[in-house]
């Protein structure tokens, strides 16, 4: 008979961006959802979860406050004021891990790993990353990455099949963790509802095909609801410019708490309009949620490798299948003819509008379900930390800790 060994309930201390606060029903917050998604899943487990982050989060396990305050935008100047806000966060967070009861650090920015790389702290105990940044987007990440010696104890985790093709050469990579929702938030369809509207949301951004889906739009006589940010970028400034002489109605639908009265208040009167092509502005987690609900379909026409995507999840959760195109990790998330129709040209997308009404809605709701939960998302994550905790017992010698220090004479070894 196999006898499993007994798991070990770990402390691990996640350093959080900074870009917005953690916590839930957030508008635009990528990075931030999956910190408190984990978060909320190490608890759910029995471990012991740490967010070393700002002090306008909201965490589900223990807050670690390393600033008072989070940039709350997402593109912003690089403002001294800024940049010592950064470095106050990093050696906060990482004097945190110096405490004997931490096992594991996990960051999500590529500048935190730089960090600890250039010997600015040495680390006492074993470093995961998550790879959120596109391949192509990582900067100064792609400059000292390859010179990580196999033999460190930095674990890079690829949130998708594509994104780790991306990084062929990364050491110490991982299994895919796909990202993972808590479907408990997300209310799916009522008597299979299959919506009247298309619905598209994400940063306002040439990337992101706000263009192609208006006109998959007009070509299919479907009226278009458009949500998201313009970030503080010149090239979304203008693509927004030029997105709006396309656009029938402009309105800021954010300020409207989501109520028993939303739908009729807020969604309703805009569904019977007049007007075919609607931009709604950013809008907050529970309220997108019922954007999604009522949707017939939410359209992803992405024009370039997104590593994941998120509205994905959150749009088959609420039981609206997807129109995407077959860009990215895309093909590895919707199933095609299942859970909606990933295509690769405007023309089929257009065709497959009409073809929208035989995706069921429970399937998708369980596709989530059974592949991007936050429990499945958390339980691989407990996984890996596990196997580096077994595999790394010099974590419990806090006398030494592990040196990430490279000097220029060690050429990629470790001292």
């Amino acid at each position: 008979m196999i006898i499993k060994a007994e798991r070990t309930k770990l402390t691990v201390l996640q350093v959080a961006t900074l870009n917005q606060p953690v916590k839930q029903d957030l508008g635009y917050s990528p990075i931030e959802t999956v910190i408190y998604n984990i978060d909320k899943g190490l608890c759910l487990l029995g471990h012991r979860s740490i967010v070393a982050c700002s002090g306008d989060s909201i965490v589900v396990g223990e807050k670690y406050i390393t600033i008072k305050q989070s940039f709350n935008e997402y593109c912003s100047k690089d403002t001294l004021q800024q940049r010592e806000s950064m470095h106050t966060h990093f050696i906060m967070s990482l004097e945190r891990a110096r405490e004997s009861d931490i096992n594991i650090i996990h960051v999500h920015d590529a500048l935190m790993a730089e960090y600890i790389y250039k010997g600015v702290f040495k680390s006492p105990v074993p470093i995961v990353m998550s790879l959120h940044v596109p391949a192509e987007d990582r900067s100064s990440f792609k400059c000292w990455h390859q010179s990580l010696a196999s033999s460190s104890q930095m674990y890079f985790v690829p949130i998708s099949e594509y994104q780790k093709m991306e990084y062929p050469n990364l050491v110490n990579v991982g299994n895919v963790i796909h990202h993972g929702i808590d479907l408990e938030n997300y209310p799916v369809k009522k008597n299979l509802d299959k919506g009247t509207y298309l619905f598209i949301i994400g940063r306002i951004t040439k990337v992101k095909g706000q263009d192609k889906a208006i006109e998959v739009a007009k070509k299919t006589g479907s009226k278009l609801i458009i949500a998201g940010c313009v970030q503080n970028k010149a090239a979304d400034k203008e693509f927004f410019i030029q997105l709006k002489d396309s656009i029938d109605l402009l309105l800021d639908v954010g300020k409207y708490p989501v109520d028993k009265d939303y739908y009729a208040k807020v969604i309703k009167p805009l569904l019977d309009c007049d007007k075919q092509i609607i931009y709604i502005g950013e809008i907050n987690s529970e309220q997108k949620k019922l954007w999604y609900q009522h949707a017939k379909a939410t359209l992803f026409p992405i024009q370039w490798g997104e590593p994941f995507g998120l509205v994905l999840i959150e749009s088959m959760a609420c039981g609206t299948p997807i129109l995407a195109f077959e860009e990215g990790a895309v093909p590895e998330i919707v199933l095609h003819g299942k859970t909606g129709f990933v295509v690769n040209s405007l023309a089929a997308m257009i065709e497959a509008v009409e073809l929208i009404d035989n995706i069921d809605p429970y399937e998708c709701r369980r596709h989530v379900q059974n592949n991007f939960s936050i429990t499945s998302m958390a339980q691989k994550y407990s996984e890996l930390y596990q196997w580096i905790f077994d595999d790394n017992k010099i974590i419990d010698n806090r006398g030494q800790g592990i040196d990430f220090t490279l000097t220029p004479e060690s050429k990629g070894i470790y001292a």
